[in-house]
């Protein structure tokens, strides 16, 4: 984070945390639309929307506690917690959203300090014919904001925070000390509202008799909602704070906690001191019930202007923040990066801040303000609640705080904050997730190579795997037992580099069905420059997998000989958490030492019940990937399904959707019918997609030899693969794993133990 993020004197405390969120959730809405809550849903449902606020807003203010006890939170506050998680574009785009709900929250304060000076306009007019609009407040007011913070800046704001927050208390305190008015219930109903409807009381306002219509639950929950907003306030100042660690959480924390008390006690005081009716025909209904009545508009022109404040000083802070990062295009984010010299004070910020204040006010309109000010910190408060569940799912060593939350309690917060986006405005949801993923597109297109969110879901991706390897350990016997077989297959070369086959087939036969380990063998022993030579082979492998797209994880051997590096390869867990199934080995007509080390190694490999591939490389390779043909003879039927399904397995990647599968099969005169059907139920209870007409017996003429009649039919295939018996290593038949001069690329196949296709 850019040095000039960072306040030049850093002499901030818990305090003004606490003054700054108390201010607003302590603000407008607790004058102006509380009493409008209770008239509307009723005493009940007023209290449900309290709860309902605060099941999002607690979890993110635990969430905020937690995260700024693991990690110094610079300036930016809710955006530096989320961008240092979810990384720069997505943080970016989720930190414009919440900028600009800050921004626009200037202007929804003055807009309700407007509200409170009617009585004073009122007055003013009849004492001197003064004509005092609405626009004019407006406009005054943003403007004397805009002088006060470009010229005195965020210390400034803090002092008067101080005097406005007495006020405010004060206020309170005379509102709870006022007796009901005319028509307050003596009793308790939890239900009671405005009839349903547009009803017949008619209220003067502004010299017009306005009806009143019932509103429904999650409109009201609506425009009540940024009430609840002021837990974040206070992270604004994470840059001003001597120690934002301690005092970020306990000023949100006691804010929190002192405003759902106040809240509940509103709002039953509320209830018992008037009728439905004057709450829902007089916003200002408050000041009827009050001590001294001019406490209220005293009070609610304190909340809207201490709120007003509280927004006008975060905003800049934040555009600041996202500037630094490079967020916003060209040289813009350099300028709204930059600080006044004298005091650190994000000048060019502000400017923009309250240019956007000024465009706003011209709305005029509350309630139509407060819905998108609750879209905008839904989707903040969202992410901060989601960046703690998936910091909790990591599991990070690092990730130490002082105060912990719960998993659950962030995820309930996140997935709620999504509900209620869709339930209080689905048209207006819509538009804010949309205008963020495009925010994203174009963030991702300035910054291509700047990534952040892996290493979060890097270790949530651990921490899955993890219980998966472990799940798939434990039922490793019992998937087997009932045939469902895949392929778990490792493969072994000192020869990655001059030959890419055996890469090939790993890498193919673990793309759709299975998991694939590929090793670099490097003959020596373990030391720092056989160590470093590994590792400059592991990132050319790894970057030829990205290359080619593919899924097979790539790892380095360093063993004094062959021998030894299989007997430890074969006793190594794969990827997938369990033990490798099939082995893969490749030689060539013209490097056969290959094949004499697998060879001399078999016992090893048997030893270990593997399923054994001897990959036999030509010039030709694999040829237009076409057609692969499997070669079934009478005496080695035990290899035949693994031959089968590895051909079918092979068919899954994309390289060769335009294959097709030969099966031929060599038999004699006498059993002809029963190879026949044998061969014709294995692919029909295998549900193999193989054709008839892709099926072939041959009959082997007495004294023809096996091997010409395969080198006969297969030498234009693509791919031919041929089972052969342990007898073939026995007896030291080596010559036959050389015969097929002129063929493509051949797969020789050991099945330890006959496969069964269901």
């Amino acid at each position: 984070m850019s040095q000039s993020l960072t306040s030049y004197n850093r002499t901030m405390g818990t305090l003004p945390v606490f003054m700054t969120a108390i201010s607003t959730i302590l603000g407008a809405i607790l004058f102006l639309r509380f009493g409008y809550s209770v008239a509307h849903v009723g005493l009940l449902l007023t209290l449900a929307i309290i709860l309902l606020g605060h099941a999002v807003t607690v979890p993110t203010a635990m969430a905020v506690a937690e995260i700024a006890t693991n990690q110094r939170v610079e300036g930016g506050g809710a955006y530096y917690i989320i961008s240092r998680s979810f990384g720069l574009n997505i943080g970016g785009a989720i930190g414009i959203a919440l900028y600009l709900s800050q921004a626009i929250s200037v202007a929804f304060y003055i807009i309700a300090f407007t509200t409170s000076t009617e009585i004073l306009r009122a007055w003013i007019y009849d004492q001197y014919h003064w004509v005092i609009t609405d626009a004019m407040v407006n406009y005054g007011l943003m403007a004397l904001l805009t002088v006060l913070m470009l010229t005195k800046g965020a210390n400034v704001g803090v002092k008067a925070l101080y005097v406005v927050v007495t006020i405010l208390f004060g206020s309170l305190v005379a509102f709870f000390l006022g007796k009901p008015t005319a028509g307050a219930p003596s009793s308790i109903d939890w239900f009671a509202t405005i009839p349903e409807g547009t009803f017949d009381y008619f209220v003067e306002r502004k010299g017009e008799s306005v009806a009143i219509n019932k509103e429904s639950f999650f409109t009201v929950f609506t425009i009540i909602f940024p009430a609840f907003t002021g837990i974040a306030a206070g992270l604004g100042l994470s840059g001003d704070l001597k120690e934002p660690k301690k005092s970020i959480p306990q000023g949100t924390l006691w804010a929190t906690i002192v405003g759902i008390v106040v809240y509940v006690a509103v709002a039953f005081k509320l209830y018992f001191s008037a009728s439905a009716e004057d709450l829902a025909g007089d916003e200002m209904w408050m000041q009827q019930i009050a001590l001294w009545a001019p406490a209220i508009p005293i009070g609610l022109a304190c909340a809207a202007v201490s709120s007003a404040l509280g927004s006008i000083m975060i905003a800049p802070r934040t555009l600041q923040a996202i500037g630094a990062d490079q967020v916003l295009p060209g040289r813009l984010s350099a300028l709204m990066a930059k600080a006044r010299t004298k005091d650190g004070e994000p000048i060019n910020a502000s400017i923009v801040s309250c240019a956007i204040g000024f465009l706003i006010v011209s709305i005029g309109e509350l309630n139509l303000v407060a819905e998108l000010i609750s879209m905008f910190f839904m989707v903040t408060y969202g992410a901060i609640c989601m960046v703690s569940f998936f910091e909790h799912m990591a599991a990070d060593p690092a990730y130490r705080p002082t105060f912990r939350s719960r998993w659950y309690v962030s995820l309930g917060g996140g997935v709620l904050c999504l509900i209620l986006m869709f339930q209080m405005n689905f048209t207006f949801a819509v538009a804010a997730i949309v205008m963020m993923v495009l925010i994203y597109i174009g963030i991702s297109a300035k910054n291509k190579g700047r990534r952040g969110i892996e290493n979060l879901f890097k270790g949530i991706i651990f921490q899955v795997t993890r219980r998966l390897q472990i799940f798939i350990q434990k039922r490793d016997e019992l998937s087997e037992s009932k045939g469902n077989w895949r392929p778990f297959v490792i493969s072994m070369s000192a020869n990655s580099f001059e030959r890419r086959s055996s890469f090939d087939m790993v890498r193919w036969m673990a793309h759709t069905y299975g998991f694939g380990t590929y090793v670099h063998y490097i003959e020596g022993f373990l030391n720092a420059e056989t160590r470093q030579k590994a590792r400059r082979a592991k990132a050319r492998l790894i970057e030829l997998a990205e290359g080619l797209n593919s899924r097979v994880y790539m790892d380095t051997m360093i063993s004094p000989s062959f021998t030894s590096a299989i007997a430890q390869s074969v006793q190594l867990p794969g990827i997938s958490g369990k033990g490798n199934n099939l082995i893969v080995f490749e030689y060539t007509e013209h490097d056969q030492e290959a094949l004499h080390q697998v060879i001399d190694n078999f016992s090893i490999l048997k030893t270990a019940e593997l399923d054994i591939c001897l990959l036999r490389s030509s010039q030709r390779g694999y040829g237009y990937h076409r057609d692969i043909h499997i070669w079934i003879t009478t005496a080695d039927f035990e290899n035949s399904n693994l031959m089968i399904l590895l051909g079918y397995i092979i068919l899954g990647h994309p390289e060769w959707e335009e294959g097709d599968i030969s099966i031929y099969s060599i038999c004699n005169g006498q059993n002809r019918e029963a190879h026949e059907a044998r061969l014709a139920a294995l692919i029909k209870e295998g549900r193999l997609a193989i054709s008839p007409n892709n099926v072939q017996l041959i009959e082997q003429e007495p004294g023809e030899d096996v091997f010409a009649i395969m080198n006969q039919y297969s030498i234009d295939s693509d791919l031919t693969i041929i089972g052969f018996e342990d007898d073939w290593i026995d007896n030291k038949e080596y010559n036959a794993f050389l015969r097929f001069k002129g063929m493509g690329n051949a797969l020789f196949v050991n099945a330890s133990n006959q496969l069964h296709i269901t």
